[in-house]
């Protein structure tokens, strides 16, 4: 896929960014190549333009879609795994498919198990930084500022733990 300036990307590591130019570089012994050169959060990153699939950029989610991903914030978590060493490779697998909806799962979800227990610090370091990444690419997508985005996403889980915690008492009334 290729990509121009001004375009918003997303880079697996770094998150949303804007390509702001185009730019041939030589690094070390190799043939010059064309590389984009991406603005994200505090950083400049250099991506190739014929890159390796391994390391992909991908466009940020369409406006259009993000009315699916409010109702899959507020949709049932899934129960994860007891044991915190599965877990843990449960989740990254998950977000090593690094879509936007891997995103808004492992939010849900995590915050879920957060509702019932304490999260420990691992994965309380891991919501918090999964959850900044999904609101800024919600900013970029929705076209909000990040403070927006931040709130609604924040409001969509308060939504979704009252549903969660009167769906319990209902369970429990039984």
């Amino acid at each position: 896929m290729q990509f121009k300036a001004g375009d918003y990307v997303v880079h697996p590591a770094h998150g949303v960014g804007q390509i702001v130019r185009l730019e041939e570089r030589q690094l070390a012994e190799d043939a010059p190549r064309l590389y984009y050169v991406i603005v994200a959060d505090k950083s400049t990153v250099w991506v190739p333009v014929n890159a390796d699939p391994a390391v992909p950029l991908r466009e940020v989610t369409p406006k259009r879609e993000i009315e699916r991903y409010r109702r899959l914030l507020k949709s049932d978590p899934v129960s994860l795994e007891k044991d915190h060493a599965k877990r843990r490779l449960s989740i990254a697998e998950r977000l090593r498919q690094g879509s936007f909806r891997s995103m808004c799962e492992v939010v849900r979800d995590l915050s879920a198990r957060a509702w019932q227990k304490p999260l420990n610090e691992a994965e309380a370091t891991l919501l918090a930084k999964i959850q900044m990444d999904l609101c800024r690419e919600w900013a970029a997508a929705d076209g909000v500022s990040l403070i927006e985005a931040i709130q609604e996403v924040q409001a969509l889980l308060r939504e979704a733990q009252q549903a969660h915690t009167a769906d319990r008492g209902r369970v429990s009334d039984m």
